[in-house]
């Protein structure tokens, strides 16, 4: 099947490369010129494990090409998939719906013969609506399906998440797109991974009804960390004897700084802003919007708490920057709460990140960056773990403690336990746990 994908950004280009794996024919297209270049020279520019292998492997078997040429492709392909950004408008709050309109007049004017347009951006409930009615104003001979079909992909295991989907969310109002859907998707094993079909407007709250409801299981579990610190539990054990409740899930109930990202804090925005709009208000979606934004700057006081009750002049070394491990990603990060938090409190920061540097620099340009773990700990009066990336998993304690001026670690991933690094001669805050 000959698809082409508008936005060759992280949506775009993990399911460009993941549908070409499948056997299809897929050209990705972005407006970004020097993306483009990247990317036919064999780089990639996100960092996102097991990518960088499989673009070279279907570019060298002849299924992947990238251009910025939009009007060829998408007029000789079947399936056009829409994957550009939908950030949060700063004047409002709502999704930013701008480049998925300028991207479906363009589509509208170059497809030939019947096509499925698909919003695989996260766009508010309505959008297909507003899609067709664009579309058929663009172009009233275009024969068109619009088709939604919401990703969920998680940052450092998308690729596993987009070959091996919990399910695959298809919204369509139109039938003819049902079977085109099934064939793009063939390649999976339904009884493993179904391919659920509703309405075109059902699809499109899903994922943001799905995203939401993991949200407010991190900051519900952020919210019960804090009354464990107050009444001597802990966080972790209490997460566990909840997970193992079948009706419940393990999963997004581990306590820490606050969710971040590209998905969550936009999602959770727009589905609180669609709901306002529908005078059908979400209270829950509203107040755990509130309760992650004073969840980073509060880590910021936890930090200030563990060395003595004053920042200033104190040298605090950060340990991770991106929102989670195994991305480059730093949208939205707890880091960027933090470290603005204890900037203003009047503290002076090294860091260290291993994928995620080159984005902070431009977004954090106070920050002294730094190579390696050590080069953190030299001098600092204590050690602040953000990201639980492995590389901070079996840190060198004797080492540091000889480097550092004061041997404090602040670990807000709850990464180790009081009694092991304690042993080591460190002062150990961490989240919901006594200190």
């Amino acid at each position: 099947m000959r698809i082409a994908i508008i936005g060759s950004g992280y949506v775009g280009l993990v399911s460009g490369v993941c549908l070409a794996d499948f056997g299809h024919q897929v050209t990705c297209i972005d407006k970004d010129a020097a993306k483009i270049a990247l990317l036919n020279a064999g780089h990639v520019p996100i960092f996102e494990p097991g990518l960088d292998a499989l673009i070279a492997k279907n570019i060298a078997e002849g299924r992947l090409t990238f251009t910025t040429d939009l009007a060829e492709p998408v007029a000789a392909a079947e399936v056009v998939f829409l994957a550009v950004g939908t950030p949060s408008r700063k004047s409002d709050g709502h999704a930013d719906l701008s480049y998925v309109f300028a991207a479906a007049r363009e589509v509208a004017a170059a497809v030939r013969g019947f096509t499925v347009i698909v919003t695989k951006s996260t766009v508010p409930v309505g959008t297909g609506d507003e899609l067709e009615r664009i579309m058929a104003e663009t172009n009233p001979q275009a024969d068109l399906a619009i088709v939604s079909n919401p990703e969920f992909l998680r940052e450092g295991a998308a690729i596993t998440d987009f070959m091996q989907p919990d399910r695959v969310v298809v919204g369509l109002n139109d039938d003819r797109a049902r079977d085109i859907m099934a064939d793009v998707y063939s390649a999976l094993d339904r009884q493993k991974h179904p391919l659920l079909f509703t309405s075109r407007r059902t699809a499109e709250l899903t994922k943001y009804a799905a995203n939401a409801f993991l949200a407010l299981k991190l900051a519900y579990i952020n919210e019960i960390a804090d009354l464990c610190e107050h009444v001597g539990a802990n966080v972790q054990d209490v997460s566990r004897g909840m997970g193992l409740d079948s009706r419940i899930g393990q999963k997004f109930l581990n306590a820490g700084p606050g969710y971040g990202g590209s998905c969550f804090p936009k999602d959770t925005l727009a589905l609180v802003k669609t709901a306002q709009d529908h005078n059908s208000p979400i209270r829950l979606i509203e107040t755990i919007v509130g309760i992650n934004e004073t969840r980073k700057r509060a880590m910021a006081r936890k930090v200030e708490s563990a060395v003595g009750g004053q920042l200033r002049g104190k040298v605090i070394g950060i340990l991770g920057l991106t929102f989670k491990p195994d991305t480059d990603d730093i949208r939205e990060s707890p880091a960027l709460a933090i470290v603005q938090a204890l900037l203003d409190k009047g503290a002076i920061l090294k860091a260290y990140d291993p994928e995620g540097m080159p984005s902070a620099k431009s977004a954090m340009p106070e920050l002294a960056y730094c190579d390696d773990v050590e080069s953190v700990a030299e001098g600092a009066d204590a050690l602040v773990i953000i990201t639980e990336w492995n590389a901070f998993k079996a840190l060198d304690f004797a080492k540091l403690k000889a480097i550092m001026t004061s041997p404090v670690l602040v670990d807000l991933r709850n990464i180790y336990t009081a009694p092991d690094v304690v042993a080591q001669g460190f002062s150990y805050s961490s989240v919901g746990r006594a200190s």
